[in-house]
């Protein structure tokens, strides 16, 4: 066994957990991480980069479980507010899947590398910015209380994560305050929307990949697993209160400020990206 491979996955799953639920794209950073630590080979390095969001996506179910068989029990009793949430998860997740399946191979042919990432955070950041200057008027305070149309634009949304870099919980939450919906509901959706959609990705990657995969390989992978669920547990319960009384213009200067880093090594030729 690669102790020291087994030690990086546990980093990369640290990055992960950090990042995921966060408005900076866990997707990029992992992109960074990865080539920083010149982490395992491309090919298993990308589709590690995927898989372990499965250990995130995990704290979220064990965090709303609750609620979660609330929503699955109602679709099947009629419950309201349970049916409601249920059928918004699945009309907010039809969007990604199909693109995500369309596209996906060629998003990460082509754009998963650093100067994609950096320009996507820069470009964010600022979005962020312009967002948070603007008034906006709540009319959903509670994740159960979101409608048809809201789910479906959000879902819509959602698609620009595609772009490594842009950040699925950032585009998601953003995007929910411009259709009315507290930040709090706003990242509660954002987080159960990305069960389907993360956890149907890394099973995905892993399938596609399961002939070049040996059984040492699913240690790396399980490393890296249980440090992203373990993080993004802490991750989920920090960032509820930390909405509840700030906005997220602080993430908006970390995004810029990275991204100008990643360019500004790059262009210098301090780091091979």
């Amino acid at each position: 066994m690669d102790f020291l491979l087994l030690f990086k996955a546990a980093i990369m799953g640290l990055v992960e957990g950090i990042t995921e639920f966060l408005p900076i794209s866990s997707t990029g950073h992992l992109i960074l991480a990865g080539q920083l630590l010149d982490f395992w080979t491309l090919e298993k390095r990308d589709m590690f980069a995927v898989a372990v969001q499965i250990g995130a996506i995990a704290a979220v179910i064990y965090e709303y479980w609750g609620k979660l068989w609330g929503a699955l029990i109602g679709a099947f009793t009629g419950q309201e507010q349970g049916r409601r949430l249920s059928i918004n998860l699945i009309v907010a997740s039809i969007p990604i899947v199909i693109i995500g399946l369309t596209f996906g191979d060629v998003v990460k042919e082509y754009l998963f590398n650093a100067i994609t990432v950096a320009i996507a955070l820069i470009i964010g950041g600022f979005i962020i910015l312009w967002a948070e200057r603007r008034q906006h008027d709540i009319v959903t305070h509670e994740v159960d209380d979101l409608s048809f149309k809201q789910a479906t634009l959000i879902g819509l949304i959602q698609c620009l994560a595609l772009f490594p870099g842009t950040s699925r919980s950032g585009s998601t939450i953003i995007g929910s305050l411009f259709l009315g919906i507290s930040r709090k509901a706003a990242a509660e959706f954002s987080f159960f929307l990305g069960i389907p959609v993360l956890m149907g990705a890394g099973l995905l990657d892993m399938y596609k990949m399961r002939h070049e995969l040996h059984s040492n390989d699913f240690g790396v992978l399980a490393v890296g697993i249980i440090v992203a669920f373990i993080s993004a547990l802490i991750v989920i319960r920090a960032l509820i209160r930390y909405v509840s009384k700030h906005d997220f213009t602080v993430f908006a200067y970390y995004r810029i400020g990275f991204g100008l880093i990643i360019l500004a090594t790059w262009w210098t030729g301090w780091v091979h990206w």
